[in-house]
């Protein structure tokens, strides 16, 4: 597009490959990421001292934070992403239930509101039927969401959910909500611009989970047909019209064992899966919102929108999934990231590079495309054995075992589809329970780590393309 791109990064992530790529990089602060990447002052700072007109948030940290987004607009600095109104409302849960009911949004049975004490929420769990989920209205990824089977399990639940959600968002506040058994976890990425036009993107299957956190995405859906999809695509629609929704966000829902879907929440940012999409709709997302976020209109209309093929994401975290998903971090002395046709990974990660534990343990994220779903399959089970990364534990194995697991095959999916199906049993019997880390020699680990990169000073770094590494031999690995 032409744009000059200005990149932050913490003392943490001085080597971060991002920070070469950019054409210009500012030191933001330590590692903490209270003092760095959540640092608004900081951020705008450096905004007005690159003589950035925009910010891009990413899909983390202040990325759902309405506070910077009114920061950047006093500022006079164009956030891209949604108003801070919209976002004031999709941030909480009860607010945007109130409005989705009035728009005709169906929702799942529950409070209608924040609950004020244990009994109420008895009374109500009682109402809608055990088993109730304890969810905080503040809550986000998986967060903050407590199960009870039966009232004895609310009433030990209730406190550990309100300190938790206290703990993580500064707020107590819970509401009770039926929790559907069985149930798939279906979402569609929407794309409104400041001239009220507003496009689904079609859906994406996120139901492989493990504790309410999304391990694998796909689309289409195994269980949608054309009508059902034009049908939910035209809800989601309304759920963004109705909070007045700018620039790319994501409505998600649950879809019961009878076809029902229930509207759960709208996630006000663009997602870590929206990979998934591009493939299969073949437009840039990031590109959509910087065109959005400058005053353009969508330059398609809905019934130009076609989805082609299949595409499915991995999400690869440095996790031991022989071990509970244990953090896994230090040195990546060496590693291969795939590549060719319908193969696409987005990743930080190369040789040398150094996985910390300051943040999240997403490493690097596999999506594959194919003109069908089995295309699409055995793809992601090429690139998974080409896949390689030395020196940390990954989920690697775990995802190479799902890609061959006849349930997933013949999309028998719900979001307890780990535990119903016990692909972690099925995991140590491909494996034979042997851990993914291999260790290599030190001294050929700093080899690697200091002769790969160059250490950018702590104050404005200038990146030109004078004696670079190019990208294509980085991102193969070849140092």
């Amino acid at each position: 597009m032409g744009i000059k791109s200005v990149a932050v990064f913490s003392d943490e992530d001085t080597r971060s490959v991002h920070v070469k790529r950019a054409d210009e990089a500012y030191n933001i602060g330590p590692a903490a990421a209270t003092e760095s990447y959540l640092n608004m002052k900081r951020i705008i700072e450096i905004a007005k001292q690159s003589g950035s007109d925009a910010i891009h948030p990413g899909y983390g940290f202040l990325s759902e934070n309405e506070g910077f987004a009114k920061t950047c607009k006093k500022n006079g600095i164009i956030f891209i992403g949604p108003g801070s109104e919209a976002m004031e409302v999709t941030g909480d849960k009860m607010k945007c239930k109130e409005v989705m009911k009035e728009a005709g949004v169906p929702l799942v049975p529950g409070s209608d509101g924040v609950v004020e004490n244990l009994d109420e929420a008895v009374a109500i769990a009682k109402d809608s039927g055990f088993p109730v989920l304890l969810k905080s209205a503040f809550g986000g990824g998986g967060r903050g969401i407590r199960l009870a089977k039966n009232e004895k399990e609310l009433r030990q639940e209730y406190e550990m959910a309100s300190a938790e959600s206290k703990a993580a968002f500064g707020k107590a506040a819970l509401y009770v909500e039926k929790c559907l058994e069985g149930i798939r976890h279906i979402e569609y990425q929407l794309i409104r611009d400041t001239h009220g036009n507003s496009r689904h993107l079609f859906e994406r299957e996120c139901s492989i989970q493990r504790r309410h956190q999304k391990l694998i995405e796909m689309s289409p859906s195994p269980v949608l047909d054309a009508k059902t999809r034009n049908k939910i695509g035209e809800i989601a629609v309304r759920a963004v019209d109705a909070v007045d929704y700018v620039n790319a966000g994501t409505a998600e829902f649950l879809r019961d064992n009878k076809g029902n879907f229930y509207f759960i929440e709208i996630n006000s940012r663009l997602q870590v899966e929206h990979p998934v999409t591009e493939f299969v709709t073949g437009l840039d997302l990031v590109k959509l919102q910087i065109s959005i976020a400058q005053g353009e209109k969508i330059p398609f209309k809905q019934e130009d929108l076609e989805l082609r093929g299949a595409a499915i994401e991995c999400r690869i975290n440095a996790e031991d999934p022989f071990n509970e998903f244990s953090p896994s971090v230090g040195l990546v002395p060496s590693c291969n990231l795939p590549y060719g046709p319908g193969v696409r990974v987005d990743s930080y990660l190369y040789p040398g590079c150094t996985v910390s534990g300051y943040y999240d343990s997403l490493v690097a994220k596999l999506i594959t495309w194919g003109n069908h779903f089995e295309e699409a399959r055995s793809r992601m089970i090429n690139a998974l054995n080409e896949f390689e990364v030395e020196g940390v534990n990954t989920t690697i194995p775990l995802y190479k075992t799902i890609m061959k697991e006849e349930h997933f095959i013949r999309g028998e999916l719900s979001t307890d589809y780990l535990e119903r199906y016990a692909i972690m049993d099925k995991l140590l019997k491909d494996t034979k329970g042997l851990s993914s880390q291999t260790q290599v020699p030190a001294l050929a680990a700093l080899l690697l780590y200091s002769e790969f990169m160059r250490t950018p000073s702590d104050k404005r770094v200038e990146v030109g393309t004078s004696g670079q590494m190019s990208s294509w031999n980085r991102q193969r690995g070849n140092c």
